[in-house]
Order: structure tokens, then sequence, then C-alpha cells
């Protein structure tokens, strides 16, 4: 039960965010983009955990291959971009079905129905790369409409308010809780989803370790467990921004000669279509969230420095890599 302060508190940002989903739409699309700007300006500025933690993984990622003032650069971008995706969230209710092309352009959406066939079923492994949520909800637009995991809230009053707008494109959004259950049925009745592929969680929880900028991370392995037991194709797919606050969303080409893999190969190689772009254009990806949480008991290459030494990410480590 929250105590009272935390109702209280609840209350407010409930109040907040009811605000925004009304006023936010009224602004244009230049001032929406500039309010971002300015937004994720101030975080950059006044977040400095957050900034540290950017900082400290440009450094471990890229190493002497940018200055100082080219990780302080993307930095401040990062933090613009992320601001430009959760705000543009709640100026998406402007989208249509019909007016959506003006801002967002597809590359190479008939991987689908090359990779799929008629029934049209599929895995996409999508990455908090750039506007991931209009990605989402245009591909809904569009007919790739599917079943999604969303992560809960600490405040559960915000829950259905962003449920509502995420599903203007036509997805449903389920909860965590026998989330993935509920995916390998949809699959099994020739379905669609989507799950976000490159966030941190516990080596416990059904983890495998990859490689990311030549270091080890460990990421949920959802996407292969579904993929071998249902037989869909895992098709990777992400959005990058473009001049004049527009985007294109790419899709990848599928995830081939799996039956051989493991699902941490699996894991690897959708990791591996999707960091060439990262390389490329840093700033668009989710840089201020601890992707190295855990380390190696012997890492023989620095890694941030909130990261710390787990047991449990040994074990699901290769002996290679011990």
């Amino acid at each position: 039960m929250p105590s009272p302060w935390k109702r209280f508190r609840y209350r407010l940002e409930w109040i907040g965010l009811v605000l925004a989903t009304k006023l936010v739409p009224l602004l244009s699309r230049r001032a929406c983009l500039q309010v971002a700007d300015g937004l994720g300006f101030l975080m950059s500025v006044f977040d400095r955990p957050g900034r540290n933690v950017v900082l400290s993984n440009l450094q471990v990622a890229f190493g002497d291959e940018l200055s100082s003032g080219q990780r302080q650069k993307i930095a401040r971008e990062s933090f613009q971009h992320f601001a430009r995706t959760m705000l543009e969230l709640l100026w998406s209710p402007r989208l249509t079905r019909e007016n959506w092309p003006e801002y967002v352009e597809l590359h190479n959406l008939e991987e689908i129905a090359r990779s799929t066939g008629p029934e049209r079923s599929f895995i996409m492994a999508c990455y908090h790369y750039s506007n991931f949520e209009w990605l989402s909800i245009t591909g809904g637009y569009a007919g790739v409409i599917g079943t999604i995991i969303a992560q809960e809230f600490k405040n559960p009053l915000l829950g259905p308010i962003f449920r509502k707008i995420r599903e203007q494109g036509g997805h449903e959004f389920i909860s965590r809780e026998r989330g993935i259950v509920r995916l390998y049925k949809e699959l099994r009745r020739k379905g669609t989803t989507a799950l976000l592929v490159d966030l941190t969680i516990p080596p416990t929880q059904g983890a495998v370790a990859i490689d990311c900028f030549g270091l080890k991370t460990s990421v949920t392995s959802a996407h292969a467990w579904l993929h071998q037991r249902t037989g869909a194709p895992i098709i990777p797919a992400h959005c990058e921004p473009l001049p004049g606050g527009r985007y294109r969303v790419i899709f990848h080409p599928k995830i081939t000669n799996t039956e051989q893999m493991t699902p941490q190969e699996i894991a690897q190689a959708c990791w591996n279509s999707f960091e060439p772009y990262v390389r490329k254009n840093p700033a668009p990806w989710l840089w201020m969230y601890k992707h190295w949480r855990y380390r190696p008991t012997n890492a023989d290459r620095p890694y941030p420095a909130y990261s710390h030494i787990y047991e449990a990410f040994d074990e699901i480590l290769g002996p290679a890599d011990l």
C-alpha cells in the first residue's frame, strides 16, 4: 500500500500527464521539436547522474575514437533525442492513417512479406534508438499490427494513459506478468509481436550474454525463445532521424540460419544487425541507460564505473569470456 505522500505524488504526476496530453497536441510540429530539444538540453545540464552514465558509456564503447568534446556533444544530443521521443508520443494523436507518411517513411517494408509468406507472422526485434514509439504507431498504421509487452510504471495511474496513446495504431499492449506466454499463444495463432531487446535484464531472468561494442551485456532471450518454439522469423527494425523532424523506419533482413543456433547466438545476431547503425550515428541511442550493469570477473577492458561483478553473470558467460 503506497504511503500518503506517494499517493499524493502519484496524483500530481497523473494530473501533469493529463494536462500534457491535452496541451502538447496543440503545438505545431516545429514548436514540438523546439520544446523537446530545449527540454533535452536542460536534462543534459541538470541530470548530472544521467549525464555521467552517458559519458561513461561512450568512453568504454568508443575509447579514443571520440574526443571529450565529441562525447559531450553526443551526450547532449542523446538527451534531446529521448526528450523528442517522449514529447512526440504525447503529440502523436495528431498522427492519422492519412497523414503519417508526411512524418515517417518505411524502408524495406517488403522484407516482412518476403520473410513471412501469406501468414505474415513474425517477431520484430526493436531497439531504443531515436523515436522507437513512432516505429510502433506508424507501423500499425501501415498494417504491421501485433501484441506488445509494455513496461509497467511505478505510478499505476500513468499506465492506462500511455496504453491508450500507444494503441492508436492498432496494437495490443499487455503487461509483463505472463506476457511471454501470451506472446507465444499469439504467435501460435500466426499473429505478430514486437520486443525491445537492447535493455539489461538480470542474468537470473532468462538472460543471455552478448557482445555489445565489445563489452559483455545481459539481455533478454525472449525473442530467441519464441522463435525456437513457434518458428516465427525474427526481423530486427529500428527508427532513425531524418532532417526536418522526419523519421525513417528500417526493417532489417530476417535473422537466418537459426536452426543450429543457441538463444545466445540468435540474440547476438540481432544485435549485430543493429550495432553498425549506432556506430555510424551514436546520438539517437539511449546512452543514459546503464547498458553494462554487470562485468565479467576477469574483464580484459574497462567497463563503466556503475558496473559490478555478479556471480550469476559469470555463469551465463561462455568459458572463453571468464
